[in-house]
Formats: C-alpha cells, sequence, structure tokens
C-alpha cells in the first residue's frame, strides 16, 4: 500500500489542519501575555495590567481555531474584543496580530465584496488603537497598520484568488479526461462496427447461401461454410488486435489500430477485402489511379474502412448487385468511391451533409466521423443513373517520395 494511502496518513492529514490551527492560537495566546506581563511601561502610557486584559486576549486569540469554519463571525468577534482592549487603555501591540490574521482569513476564504468591507472595518479598529502609540511615532504607528492591513488582505485575497484559479483548472483537466475518455470510447465503437459489420454480414449471406443449397449442392455449401468460417476467424483476430491496442501503451488515437501481422493494413488489405465480398455473392471490380504513394497510417485505415462499410452496405441492400470500386491518388488529395449498380432495391439513404449524426444508420455517422478526424468529406447517396455511391475526399499532407503510376483493374 502507497504510503499517502495508509489509512493512518489519511487521518493524520485530516488532524492536522486541526492541530496546527490550535498551536497556533494557543502560541500566539502565550506569546501575548508573556509580551504584555514583561514589558516595561516606566513612563505609565498604558493602563495596568489586570484579569480583564487577560480575559481580552484569550478572547481575541482562542477563536481563531475556528477562523476557517466561520472566518466573518471570528473576525467581528476579534474586532470587537481588539476594540475594547485599545479603548480601555492596555499595551496595544500585543492584540493586533491576531485581528489581522482573522482579516487574511477572510480575504483567503470570502468574496472580494465581503473582505473589502471587513478590511476597512479592521483597518478602523487598528487605526484606533494608534492613539496609545507613544510620543513621537504616532505617524510611523499609522503607517505601520494601515500597510499591515492592506498586506493583509492583498495575501488573504491572491490566496483566494490562485485557489480559484487552481480549482478551475482542475475542472479543466477533468473535463478534457472527460472528453478524452468520450472521444475513446466513440473510436472504439466505431472501430467494433467497421470489424463486425462487414465479417457478420459476409457470415450471415454465407451460411444462409449454405443452407438454402446444403441438400442440393453440398460442394457450394461447403465453400459457403469455409468462406463463413474464415470471415468468423478474420473478426476474432481483429478484434484480438484491437484488444492488444487498448491494454498496452502505444501510439495515440490519431494514428490508428494497428494493422494484422505482417504490416499490411489499410489499402494494402483491399484484395483481401474485395475476395471476400466476392466470395459473398458480390462482385467487385477495382480501379486505382494516379500516382501512387504511401499514405499516412489514419488515412490509409480511414479509406480501407470507408470502402468495408460501403461494401457492407451492398452486401446487406443491393446482394449480387455489380460494384466498383475507385481509388484515385491526387497530387493533395485521396478520393475514394464505390458505387453499386443496384438491384431494384431501395438503397438506405444518406443526407448529403457531412455532419455526424445526420444520416440513419452508425456505418454512416461513423464514415463521416473518420473523414472529419483527416479534415475530408464522404458523401452518401443514390447515384443519378441508379444505385447506390459513397464518395471519401482526405486532403494529404504530402512530404515528397515517389510512387509509381498504377492503373489497375481488378474483378472478383
Amino acid at each position: 500500500m502507497h504510503v499517502a494511502a495508509h489509512p493512518a496518513a489519511v487521518r493524520l492529514r485530516a488532524v492536522l489542519p486541526v492541530v496546527s490551527e490550535v498551536v497556533y492560537a494557543l502560541g500566539s495566546l502565550w506569546i501575548s501575555t508573556t509580551m504584555l506581563r514583561n514589558w516595561p511601561d516606566p513612563n505609565g502610557y498604558w493602563r495596568d495590567t489586570d484579569a480583564l486584559a487577560y480575559a481580552l486576549l484569550v478572547a481575541v486569540y482562542l477563536p481563531l481555531v475556528l477562523r476557517r469554519r466561520f472566518p466573518v463571525p471570528v473576525l467581528a468577534g476579534t474586532a470587537v474584543c481588539v476594540g475594547t482592549y485599545f479603548t480601555l487603555g492596555y499595551y496595544h501591540v500585543v492584540a493586533v496580530c491576531g485581528l489581522l490574521l482573522a482579516l487574511y482569513t477572510v480575504a483567503s476564504l470570502c468574496p472580494r465584496r465581503v473582505s473589502v468591507r471587513c478590511a476597512a472595518g479592521s483597518l478602523a479598529v487598528l487605526l484606533w488603537g494608534t492613539r496609545l502609540a507613544e510620543p513621537g511615532i504616532g505617524a510611523l504607528s499609522v503607517g505601520f497598520v494601515t500597510v499591515s492591513t492592506v498586506v493583509c488582505w492583498v495575501a488573504g485575497d491572491g490566496s483566494r484568488r490562485l485557489r480559484e484559479l487552481t480549482r478551475r483548472l482542475r475542472l479543466e483537466q477533468e473535463e478534457k479526461a472527460r472528453r478524452a475518455v468520450m472521444e475513446e470510447r466513440i473510436q472504439i465503437a466505431r472501430e467494433l462496427h467497421d470489424v463486425i459489420a462487414h465479417h457478420v454480414s459476409v457470415i450471415s449471406v454465407q451460411t444462409g447461401l449454405a443452407g438454402y443449397v446444403f441438400s442440393s449442392d453440398p460442394p457450394t455449401a461447403r465453400r459457403a461454410l469455409d468462406t463463413a468460417g474464415d470471415s468468423a476467424r478474420e473478426a476474432l483476430a481483429e478484434m484480438r488486435r484491437m484488444l492488444l491496442v487498448l491494454r498496452e501503451e502505444g501510439p495515440g488515437p490519431e494514428h490508428g489500430p494497428q494493422g494484422p501481422p505482417g504490416g499490411v493494413q489499410g489499402l494494402g488489405r483491399l484484395d483481401e477485402l474485395v475476395k471476400r465480398v466476392g466470395e459473398a455473392g458480390v462482385p467487385v471490380d477495382v480501379r486505382i489511379t494516379g500516382t501512387a504513394y504511401e499514405l499516412p497510417p489514419g488515412i490509409d485505415l480511414c479509406a480501407y474502412r470507408v470502402v468495408q462499410e460501403a461494401l457492407t452496405n451492398v452486401i446487406k441492400h443491393a446482394p449480387r448487385a455489380r460494384t466498383t470500386v475507385r481509388v484515385h491518388y491526387g497530387p493533395d488529395e485521396v478520393h475514394v468511391r464505390v458505387k453499386d449498380a443496384g438491384n431494384g432495391r431501395t438503397p438506405v439513404p444518406a443526407p448529403e451533409p457531412a455532419g455526424p449524426g445526420t444520416s440513419t444508420g452508425q456505418g454512416l455517422i461513423g464514415m463521416r466521423e473518420r473523414a472529419t478526424i483527416y479534415h475530408g468529406t464522404v458523401t452518401a447517396a443514390p447515384a443519378p443513373e441508379g444505385g447506390f455511391e459513397v464518395s471519401l475526399r482526405v486532403p494529404v499532407p504530402r512530404t515528397g517520395g515517389d510512387g509509381a503510376d498504377a492503373v489497375r483493374t481488378r474483378r472478383r
């Protein structure tokens, strides 16, 4: 167990402030009464010390134990006792510290409008006491109590403002932590949706096909079940990789989750994705144009996930519709377009604005959220010539490097 969390340490931290207040009050009372008893007064400037003088000092210093709990009442009581002490003409210096400490406490714990009034009242009491100063130092005594009052108030008010600033900073840090947790949850939910939705859609189609031809065409049923099994294993592998990223300290969310073993990730897995979708019954043509170059990991994964989600929607809503995937590497952006020819069924609509939360379906929301992270845009709408089209444009910061001209076409 950490020392700071030990029960004894916790109890000590709780008791220590109270003990320090008691020690300070008793120590101040002892010093003041000792000075009052031993201070020489050969010229008879002050009233002779008696039991009432000691009683007033007790009333000045002992209530300071409660000054943090009841700052204004303690200051008011202290001011009355100090004022009475000065009025009776006792040696005045020994009572000043108690009133100044009470004023500091009010300034450090109460609003400024309250502490200013308390400072004015305390200064009036202390100025009343300067009439007891020795001849020749009256002006010096007035200056001393005025400066002391101002210093105590400024120090207390500064302590209050520092404490408020610390509290605001702590609240801001807590809010940032909450936002970070929420963003992490959104990212995890997005990854889970992208991984699970695609593979479960493939498994659903393949198991349905296997059940339909189980008796009439056993080889086709076996191939469908094999495809479903491969999709299930791939989904489990991606889930394990995601959990590994969550459990270990690694790159921040902007770098995206780690790719599969072997370092192939993002659009590098497009062939594997197209093959799996083709086995689910959706023929896919892939064309990559422009000067191919290595994309930043986050943008690469974003483009891959958009293609994956778009093809998943084709499997769900337009099965067996011929689909084209176009990836164009521009000088300063990458453009991905997925379009299906449709099959007479109404696709899931998606409004044109790119703001998250404006479409139906978590997949389209996730696509737009991913694109927004990298300052890109996603549109998803019915194509004019029929079918449905998803388009992604993401700006790519280029730092140089050559790529190979690629114009490739694949059919699955």
